[in-house]
């Protein structure tokens, strides 16, 4: 099992504390404390200290995080600063736009940088080694899409999937200010659309997932982890191509091992993982100024 952190190289993002239930984060000009249930040890640096770095606070509601699901809350802005803004993951060369929303999220989750690297560097092999041929990459529960945009940097015919419209128009701009085109958008049911995707008999070298615990389609489709994840890898092993291609697995569910992620990757691909095949899986993590590591999710990856 590995365990991995941002490159160094990123200059827009840092973890500059954590603890007491809380991280304190730079993106750019800015700083931010958020909530982090993980983060159960003590702040290295004081009350008084992060109140002075920071430039807002996301207050919880007084629901947030319970019933398996996060409810809204409210930013208390600590110093002036922009409601939006841009930063640059530096490594790979593209632009996210950071934005306050009511759920604490920001725009980006950047202890996944390592996975942006993986997806980079294996669509980038496979479009060399098939340069007149397409790269097919599909990205399923893909957010504001920094895995969709380091796998259209590297050259692939990127689909980007996601439930909410806005959450793909934001994914669009950045995109945009990354001078970045040609990436199929689709506003679907991820399990709905995978299932169709299958009966057309499509294929794709690249597969990405990073399912929530909980969520809803654009029609009210319900998706749970426990009950759905692993019919979903069960229909990508079968848009996998046979060989030359990957797949990504990342997890955030509490309680939800990097042995478990492996485990049912394992189980659901069986047909599809031959002797030659590489099967990684570990935990991407930030660590803070301080020396103390924040484990965030866990992720299984395939290549065959």
């Amino acid at each position: 099992m590995y365990i991995e952190t941002p490159s160094t190289e990123w200059k827009d993002y840092e973890l500059l504390d954590s603890g007491d239930f809380s991280k304190l984060e730079r993106w750019g000009r800015y700083v931010t404390i958020r909530p982090e249930p993980k983060a159960l040890w003590k702040k290295s640096l004081s009350e008084g200290d992060w109140k002075h770095l920071a430039h807002t606070e996301f207050i919880p509601g007084g629901s947030f995080g319970r019933s398996g699901k996060e409810d809204s809350g409210t930013w208390r802005m600590l110093k002036p600063m922009q409601e939006q803004w841009p930063i640059t993951y530096h490594p790979l060369g593209f632009s996210l736009r950071m934005g306050l929303t009511s759920f604490k999220h920001v725009g980006c989750f950047p202890e996944q940088a390592p996975n942006w690297e993986y997806i980079y560097d294996n669509t980038r092999s496979l479009v060399e080694k098939s340069p007149d041929r397409p790269v097919k990459v599909l990205n399923l529960f893909a957010y504001t899409g920094g895995a969709s945009l380091a796998a259209r940097k590297a050259g692939a015919d990127v689909t980007h999937l996601d439930s909410v419209k806005q959450v793909v128009t934001w994914a669009r701009g950045n995109m945009e200010i990354s001078r970045l085109d040609n990436i199929r958008w689709v506003v679907e049911d991820a399990l709905k659309f995978v299932r169709r995707e299958v009966r057309r008999g499509n294929t794709y070298q690249g597969i990405i997932l990073d399912p929530p615990a909980y969520g809803h389609g654009p029609d009210g489709e319900k998706w749970k982890l426990d009950d759905c994840l692993y019919d979903m890898l069960s229909l990508v092993g079968e848009l996998l191509a046979p060989k030359n291609s990957f797949m990504v697995l990342n997890l955030y569910s509490n309680g939800y091992s990097a042995l478990l992620g492996d485990t049912i990757v394992r189980s659901a691909l069986a047909s599809k993982i031959h002797p030659a095949a590489r099967l990684q899986y570990g935990e991407l993590a930030l660590s803070d100024h301080y020396g103390k590591m924040l484990p965030l999710s866990v992720y299984s990856r395939v290549n065959l």
